[in-house]
This record gives C-alpha cells, structure tokens and sequence, in this order.
C-alpha cells in the first residue's frame, strides 16, 4: 500500500503540473487584462502600456509562467494585481469558507444517501424504490442554479422561512450561519444525494447478484440481514469511491451556487477574479480547486484498492 501510495502520489503531481499549463493558457485567452479594467475604456494606449509594465504583464508568458510556477511550488501565491495585497491572505479564507459549506452538505448528504441507497436496495421493485429512483433523476437533470432559485422561491419568497442570500461574516454565531447556509446547502444536497444514492443502490444491487447472496437466500436468511450482513460489505468499495467523487464536487462543484445564494467562498471568489481579470486570484483559485479535486479522486482510488482484496493482489 505504501508503494501504492507513492505512485499515486506521483502521477496526481504529473495530473497537477499539466493542470497548471492548462490553466495559465487559459487565462492568456482570456479578452482583455487588469491594465484596460483598472484604466477604463478611455486610457492612452501610452497609458495602458505604461501599467502593464509597471505590473509585469509585458514579460514574456513563458517566464511569467515559470516564476508563477515557482511561487506556487513554494507556496508563494503572488499578490493581486488589482489590490496589490497578498493572493494568500485573500484567497484562504473564501477556501475555508466554502469548505465549510461542503462539509456541512456532506455531514447530512452522505449518511443519507447511503442509507437510502441500501433502502431502496432491499425494497428492489416497491413503490418506495420507484418513487425514490424518479425524484432522484428529477434532482439530478435540473441544474444547480435553478434548483437553487426554486430553493428560493419555495423557502425565501413564498414562506420566508429562511434568507435567500447566504450573507456570512467573521465572527458570526452557529445558528446564524446555520440559518444562512442552509439553502445553498440543500442545493448542493438534492444533487449529491440523489448521486450517491443512485450509485450505492446499483452498487449493492450488482453484489445482491453473486452466488454466495443467492446461497444465503436459500438459507432462509430475510433480505434486510442478507443486504446488510453480507452484500453491503462487499459493496463498499465502489460506495467509497462514489462518496469521495461527491465530496470533491460538494468543493469543487460550487461556483454556480455561491453565485447564486451571494456566499462567500472560494468559487465567488474565482468568479470575481475572472470578472476583474486579476489573472493571479483566476489561477490560484484554479489550482487549489485542481488540487483538491485530484486529491479526493486519489483518496477515492486509495480506498477502492485497500477495501478491495482483488485489487490489492491482482492476478
């Protein structure tokens, strides 16, 4: 496991760096620069030339990506083009921001999942299994914005039960960011959810299949103990795997969301960045979303191995 590991370890750096060339090419596409935003539409082409050497934007790509690079490598994140100020000391607290709000969304988002998903495993065929497999693909085919703006028909406009904005600020009580996250929260839930139940359900269904279940049949086992004791077990590589892909998109997946509900995390952030063309805000936002990401994924691999005896000692 530990060489494993290591492998692992070296192939996401390989996925990261490629990353990073990708993301840096993206943003030399990008129309226009912080130069012409900071300026307006009336600056001097003398002006506008004068900026971006002042800001270094003059300077061949290739170099500025390596110095960027090398920064990153570091963990020197550069400073904002726009405000001057560190990236870092911007950028981390909209990451623990929108960490927050995934760990909250997965705290109740994966034990209910998997728990439905087993459910509609044992009642294979019920009125219960149907009903929870249609609203689960209704879930799924709407996108996160407008399951977000109905969210806020429903629970903000018609019944005023919670904020239609997710306004947080530092030093705010529990309950009161309780309150205000709460709707972002059950969109980023109705996707992951109706996901991961899905998943686990086919999951244990394809075990529910193999010989030793039918044995266990036969033996006069009920089915909640056969599902339980002895399929869901052997499911729960796949299931691991489908929960760690869920949690990433709960970090990653959330820029829609943040701009729907106003939060303060880090995919408002990179939008507001792209907005601005504060190109070192666009790209460390980018990579740490990368990493993150990358790093779910090889957990998720990690663990599908290590629950998995055939993986670990394959023929």
């Amino acid at each position: 496991m530990t060489q494993l590991i290591l492998k692992r370890l070296g192939l996401g750096l390989v996925t990261l760096w490629l990353v990073s060339v990708l993301i840096f090419a993206g943003t030399q596409l990008l129309p226009g620069d912080i130069a012409s935003t900071i300026l307006g539409q009336n600056a001097t082409p003398e002006s506008l030339a004068r900026l971006r050497t002042e800001l270094g934007l003059d300077a061949p790509a290739a170099l500025r990506y390596v110095q960027w690079l090398k920064g990153f490598a570091t963990g020197d994140l550069g400073q904002s083009l726009a405000s001057g100020q560190p990236v870092s000391a911007l950028l981390w607290p909209r990451f623990w921001a929108t960490m927050a709000l995934a760990a909250y969304a997965a705290a109740i988002g994966v034990p209910l999942a998997v728990g439905l998903g087993i459910l509609t495993a044992v009642r294979r065929g019920s009125l219960f299994d149907r009903a929870a497999n249609v609203l689960a693909l209704t879930a799924v085919s709407l996108p996160e914005y407008f399951l977000g703006l109905l969210l806020i028909l429903v629970f903000s406009v018609q019944t005023n039960w919670l904020p239609s904005l997710a306004d947080t600020y530092p030093g705010m009580g529990f309950s009161a960011w309780i309150e205000a996250t709460t709707l972002p929260m059950l969109t980023l839930l109705l996707v992951t959810v109706a996901q991961m139940m899905r998943m686990t359900r086919t999951a244990v269904l394809a075990v529910m299949d193999r010989a030793y279940i039918e044995t266990a049949f036969l033996k006069g086992l009920p089915t909640r103990r056969v599902v339980l004791r002895h399929a869901t077990p052997n499911a729960a590589a796949p299931i691991a795997n489908v929960v760690a892909f869920n949690v990433a998109y709960l970090i990653t997946g959330v820029v829609l969301v943040e701009a729907v509900f106003n939060y303060n995390g880090l995919g408002r952030f990179l939008v507001d960045a792209v907005s601005k063309r504060d190109f070192p805000l666009v790209q460390a936002a980018a990579m740490v979303f990368a990493a993150v990401y990358l790093l779910l994924n090889m957990v998720a691999d990690i663990a599908a191995i290590a629950l998995n005896p055939r993986l670990r000692h394959p023929r």
